[in-house]
């Protein structure tokens, strides 16, 4: 009879068979899996690193920047222009009672001869109207011209300067003629002053030559014109007291340039040498864009959870869950084309109907807005709201149910009474989950938001729901690819970068806050 290996030998065979190399499997196993957590740590602390080293480097530049603006007399040249903007907002005001009225006389059945015939004092006035600013116009160009000179001589200096690091300085550096160029533009403030005083009067005289309406609207159109070139005249004042307020040698603190970036309305790019980076154009469009899309997928996620989890038969079950998780399958940039072929042009055909004329906003004049994002954005938000909540809801404890059900509860009273407000935690966090879903989303709202860089007309009330915006994404995917590396607007891009970083991480925190602190059972 063999004889039985002993077991110290059978336990040393085996610990011989688990090591490679002097290391033990599991070992190995273990700094694999280690391995690959650390390798995901540090790509994340590195891409943090680069966001964050790029973006704030922004603002020493843009500090910069902006000095040179003042100090240029580039910031005289921006008041004259605020004044001229001002007039443009009025005129585009005459320009769409025209417009208003040649869409009423088409809808007549007029021909295009009488419609031309019966707006053309319209037309005749608006002209008039428009000659009044060439005055203004000539002086703002002349005072930009000046200022612009010696702002792009200036900055050609500092790129020159900063092109060259640990470059000695020579004493050779050019020198600016700013006070020069000051004391030219100062010279003309009382050519603004009487340039505006001519203004006044103008326009007091040429609104008391407006053309007659017969429209009712027309003329309640006519009389918010009026009020508002009255106000404009009043103010015109205020442009020379803050031409005169303005100091070319005030200095330019980090802190100007930070509340310049957060809270400026103008994202211009290259304005006559000058760029403006101001945020707040974009920040609205991105929150107006996930307000919506949150609005639409908070009813259909959540209300679709509810439904498949505790209402609904396990064939209805089987065929909706695969549906709805189906949608996160779909490639965004599909989404964005089916907004721009189909539902942009859709919603702007149906509202075209006249009897949907009292809905805000109606009719719709661009295809691409804000809606049409935000629906889509929607779309893309319903899967993981849907997902998480139902999770949400399979969490509370079945014994809630059961007891609700044994002293009588239907299954409807039961759902609404006991098992949703026991995972309303969950459901919150699977909403704030959804929004970082949709603010961080690039491709659907590049393609479908219409992509102007300005504050949504809020007075429209509903309506500014229709209107094109543009988003912190959307600029990023625009624009990183047309600046040159290390410039100041490729620095306000990761500016901007930051700022969506810190909000999607804001929001994710929440998220996962609310979940872990207060979940059922726990």
């Amino acid at each position: 009879m063999k004889a039985t290996p002993p077991q110290t030998e059978f336990h040393l065979s085996r610990r011989r068979e688990d090591r490679l190399l002097g290391v033990g499997r599991q070992a190995l196993l273990k700094a694999f899996f280690g391995g690959n957590a650390i390798v995901a740590v540090i790509v994340l602390l590195l891409i943090t690193f680069f966001l964050f080293r790029e973006g704030l480097s922004f603002f020493p530049q843009y500090r910069s920047d902006m000095e040179l603006f003042r100090r240029s007399g580039m910031e005289y040249s921006s008041i004259v222009k605020q004044e001229h903007n001002q007039f443009n907002v009025l005129l585009g005001q005459l320009v769409n009672i025209r417009k208003q009225q040649i869409e009423t006389l088409e809808s007549k059945g007029l021909s295009r001869e009488d419609i031309a015939r019966q707006t053309a004092p319209m037309q005749a006035y608006i002209y008039s109207f428009s000659d009044l600013s060439l005055p203004l116009r000539n002086y703002q160009i002349k005072v930009r011209d000046l200022a612009s000179e010696t702002y792009k001589e200036a900055k050609s200096n500092a790129i020159e300067h900063r092109d060259a690091p640990g470059h000695a300085h020579d004493g050779h550096e050019h020198e600016i003629d700013y006070a020069g160029t000051i004391s030219q533009i100062k010279a003309s403030f009382p050519e603004l002053t009487a340039l505006n005083n001519q203004l006044e009067n103008d326009i007091l005289r040429v609104l008391r030559e407006f053309p007659e309406l017969n429209d009712p609207a027309l003329r309640s159109e006519a009389e918010s014109f009026r009020q508002n070139a009255i106000a404009f005249a009043a103010g015109l004042p205020r442009y020379a007291a803050a031409l005169a307020e303005a100091s070319p040698e005030q200095h330019v603190g980090l802190m100007e340039s930070i509340k310049a970036f957060l809270f400026g309305d103008h994202w211009i790019v290259n304005n006559n040498g000058h760029s403006l980076f101001g945020l707040l154009p974009l920040l609205t469009g991105s929150l107006m864009v996930t307000g919506i899309a949150i609005l639409l997928a908070i009813p259909f996620g959540v209300g679709a959870a509810i439904y498949t989890n505790q209402m609904a038969r396990r064939g209805e079950s089987s065929f909706i869950k695969p549906c709805i998780e189906f949608i996160t399958a779909i490639p965004s940039v599909v989404i964005g084309f089916f907004g721009i072929a189909v539902f942009g042009t859709l919603v702007r055909e149906v509202s075209q109907v006249p009897w949907l004329d009292w809905l805000p906003g109606f009719p719709v004049a661009e295809r691409l807005n804000a809606f049409t994002a935000g629906c889509l954005l929607a779309l893309m938000a319903i899967p993981t709201i849907f997902t998480l909540s139902e999770d949400a809801i399979n969490r509370v404890p079945r014994i809630y149910a059961e007891s609700s059900l044994a002293l009588g509860a239907t299954r409807f009273q039961t759902t609404m009474f006991i098992v949703v407000p026991s995972a309303i935690s969950g459901i919150v966090s699977a909403v704030l989950l959804g929004i970082g879903r949709v603010i961080g989303e690039t491709m659907v709202v590049l393609l479908c938001a219409g992509n102007r860089i300005r504050i949504p007309d809020f007075t429209e009330g509903p309506g500014v729901a229709f209107q094109p915006v543009h988003t912190m994404t959307g600029i990023i995917a625009q624009e990183m690819g047309e600046v040159a590396q290390g410039g100041i607007h490729y620095r306000a891009l990761f500016c901007v970068g930051v700022v969506l970083f810190l909000l999607t991480l804001l929001i994710n925190f929440a998220a996962q806050k609310i979940f872990h602190h207060t979940r059922v059972g726990e």
